[in-house]
């Protein structure tokens, strides 16, 4: 009886590993569950909308006038676009050039100081971002003679980018330190110099890293919210083709900083509510194609090695 009780009672051991298991799936089944009720949400919302508002005016119009509803989300989504556009431009040659210094050229005491300083960026409240854009930056800007209003894109864009460095910086870089000395030896050995290594061999190897850094910060500038809202402004402005740079230098309003203002809004009640689930659902969309684009081209560009 004693060793058919041996025999059928799992040991202690057996029984925690048992335990860490249904711990470590119950937090997997989580993290999707809450992805899930966020999408159940935001489609619920946006079909509630749809429903009220034709979604052919929603994804076309030209006008986002929320007093004589007039919910085009073409203003809007230029918005987002100039702040995509503009902060891509600032962070990733930065981050790119930062990250291959770490990786590359800095010697293991500078590598110790320069990269937690620059992962600190990623640790500031954004909205300390913002203040800083409409305190310090846009003053900059007009004391170059730059004719940039109070709120404006430009300022607001330079701060998303200079919040998203780190992102580029620590994911490039580790994508780079994972490139094989034997690599880089064996470009030595052929006569080649660092930079030639750096620019031939290591940054090439890492393309899917590096690639995937860049699409992860433009996803997280997307969806950047108080850095717009607080320096970008309240005026919704569709982007005028024949002069885009006049764009820059005034005020509009990205998508996120749309849905905080029809929060807020004292009007903000049936369509004019639900209007802003359609919007967080094209977000949504907008990212969860960014991603899926990522992960395929990163997938076609990967090299293994042994």
């Amino acid at each position: 009886m004693s060793t058919e009780r041996a025999i059928t009672t799992p040991p202690d051991g057996a029984r925690r590993e048992r335990l860490y298991r249904y711990a470590l799936f119950a937090c997997a089944a989580l993290t999707i569950l809450v992805t899930l009720g966020i999408v159940v949400v935001l489609v619920r919302g946006a079909l509630d909308f749809f429903a009220a508002y034709d979604p052919i005016a929603f994804l076309t119009g030209t006008e986002w006038i929320i007093d004589q509803r007039q919910l085009g989300v073409l203003p809007a989504l230029s918005g987002t676009l100039l702040v995509v556009v503009l902060s891509a431009a600032v962070a990733l040659p930065i981050g790119l050039a930062a990250a291959i210094y770490l990786s590359e050229y800095a010697s293991e005491r500078a590598r110790g100081v320069l990269k937690p300083a620059l992962e600190i960026l990623a640790g500031i409240p954004t909205v300390v971002y913002g203040y800083f854009a409409l305190v310090y930056v846009t003053p900059f800007l007009a004391a170059f003679g730059i004719p940039v209003d109070t709120f404006n894109v430009l300022s607001a864009s330079i701060m998303v980018g200079i919040m998203i460095i780190p992102m580029v910086s620590s994911l490039s870089e580790d994508a780079m330190s994972a490139v094989p000395d034997s690599l880089r030896r064996a470009s030595y050995g052929l006569g080649a110099t660092k930079f030639e290594v750096t620019t031939t061999v290591v940054v090439p190897a890492a393309v899917s890293g590096i690639f995937s850094s860049y699409i992860l910060a433009i996803s997280r500038a997307i969806g950047e919210t108080m850095i717009v809202a607080v320096a970008m402004g309240q005026s919704p402005q569709l982007l005028d083709i024949t002069a885009p740079l006049s764009n820059l230098f005034q005020s509009n309003q990205p998508m996120t900083a749309a849905m905080i203002h029809l929060v807020n809004a004292e009007n903000a009640a049936g369509v004019i509510y639900d209007s802003m689930f359609a919007i967080g659902l094209t977000l949504f969309v907008i990212t969860f194609a960014m991603n899926l684009a990522s992960n395929r081209i990163a997938a076609h560009y990967r090299e293994e090695y042994e």
